[in-house]
């Protein structure tokens, strides 16, 4: 696979990020393992999870992710061929949440235990803080990079307003500045990344790791109406998709995906592909990655992404 930067960090990924989400939620830990073997084999070296994982399921108190892919580092000897990148910020527990000093020295503390790793190769502030001063984020993050247990910066889910004042922060006061950007992206979720974001992370030279580049599954096309919607977990979030212009969007993905004997999922991830440094993807079966990774190898043209821009539009 082709690599690409990851901003000015030095780090380099494949153009596709392996989403740890499901690990330990929806991938039991040995489905988990073999997904990361998959993934490793065919040239991904970028992994993406957070503390939070999977703090949202019963029985979870978040943290299940990191955990089982420390215990598949430590198991593979795995540690020197590929890139973790984690998360902090969202709540963990009653006041285990946030961007302050003494959070993020905690929570990084955490995740290096259950990755079982001296350091995070990416770590990323999980959505802005507007409580803390970003200086005081920034300038613990930057303890952390000179400590040597962090070793680039980025940030999730922030506005547009809110990224460039970090960025002039950080070189103000001479601290590492964010590196990549994680948002939400996709063919059918545009317009949050595309308005303005779009715009500082091509300025400043971030490196842009959309999640939900599938958008909860929709854009595989197997939610089609209300009846698909009890196929997985995830179906209750796409049934506000389900609408004309949804439909539209799976209409062209179908009529491209025929043209280049591909499927939707690979059209809508190779359609982001031209457009970022690498969208997250996550799957539940090996057959299921194989597929997304697909997306990698697929040539889509001008003309077959002027179609999907325009059945996307608002």
């Amino acid at each position: 696979m082709q690599m690409r930067p990851l901003g000015r960090s030095g780090l380099v990924t494949a153009p596709l990020v392996l989403g740890g989400n499901v690990f330990g939620w929806t991938a039991d830990e040995p489905t988990s393992f073999a997904l990361l073997d998959r993934f490793v084999a065919a040239g991904g070296n970028l992994v993406d999870t957070a503390d939070v994982y999977s703090r949202w399921a019963p029985g979870h108190v978040g943290g299940e992710s990191e955990a089982i892919l420390g215990r598949w580092l430590a198991a593979r000897g795995a540690r020197a061929r590929v890139l973790i990148a984690t998360k902090g910020g969202w709540e963990m527990g009653p006041g285990e949440q946030g961007l302050s000093r003494q959070y993020l020295l905690r929570a990084v503390e955490r995740s290096l235990i259950r990755l079982g790793t001296d350091t995070i190769d990416l770590y990323q502030t999980h959505r802005d803080d507007p409580e803390v001063a970003q200086d005081e984020t920034l300038e613990a993050l930057a303890l952390l990079v000179r400590q040597g247990k962090v070793r680039a910066i980025g940030a999730s889910n922030y506005s547009a307003p809110r990224l460039e004042s970090a960025l002039r922060t950080s070189a103000a006061l001479g601290l590492p500045r964010f590196e990549t950007l994680q948002p939400e992206y996709n063919l059918y979720a545009r317009a949050g990344f595309e308005q303005d974001l779009a715009t500082v992370c091509a300025r400043d030279g971030l490196g842009v790791l959309p999640y939900f580049g599938l958008a909860a599954g929709f854009l595989t096309g197997k939610y089609r109406g209300e009846t698909d919607l009890a196929q997985s977990p995830r179906g209750a979030r796409v049934r506000e998709m389900l609408t004309a212009r949804g439909l539209r969007i799976l209409a062209a993905l179908d009529s491209v995906a025929a043209e280049l004997r591909a499927t939707p999922a690979q059209v809508a991830l190779a359609w982001l592909m031209r457009r970022v440094t690498a969208p997250i993807a996550s799957a539940t079966s090996v057959a299921q990655l194989d597929e997304l990774l697909g997306a990698t190898r697929l040539a889509l043209s001008d003309e077959a992404d002027a179609r999907l821009v325009a059945a996307s539009a608002a």
